[in-house]
């Protein structure tokens, strides 16, 4: 008799298959603007997540960027610590700190975007129109919240 493993490969299995394509993507473009900037993942998620929203809480960060909160905390010290970000104590609630981007870190960003444009127009060069239309029909509806 045969076990229910014995029909599960896990080279097709789509969330598995996903998850390293998303690592990949990720660790690619993560090689880019290390070597450019010295930043990390969590910190380049900090960074564009600012130059979009503004000045915004670290909750309002982790929650965005799917990141555990100690991790986003963590990137926006070293951040304010190089002076990419300024961190403020929010004047209505005491408890909050809000993070916005300094001139620094607007000019990083301002290198950043053009970087990330290119990196993304390799990838989708690699695909046919076609190709890409189906892959964000497929994104946005798996990314739609049920």
């Amino acid at each position: 008799m045969k076990s229910s493993m014995d029909a599960f490969n896990l080279d097709q299995f789509f969330p598995y298959r996903l998850s390293v394509l998303s690592a990949k993507v990720s660790k690619g473009f993560a090689e880019i603007y290390g070597k450019e900037f010295g930043i990390s993942q969590a910190e380049w998620r900090v960074i564009v997540h600012l130059a979009m929203a503004g000045k915004v809480s670290i909750r309002e960060i982790y929650q965005r960027v799917d990141m555990d909160k100690s991790k986003v905390s963590r990137a926006a010290t070293r951040l304010e610590a190089a002076g990419v970000i300024r961190k403020k104590v929010n004047e209505t609630d005491k408890r909050l700190v809000e993070l916005s981007l300094t001139a620094k870190g607007k000019r990083m960003m301002d290198r950043l975007a053009p970087m990330a444009r290119e990196y993304e127009a390799q990838l989708l060069a690699r695909l046919s129109g076609d190709q890409h239309k189906a892959l964000c029909a497929i994104l946005d509806t798996l990314l739609e919240e049920k």
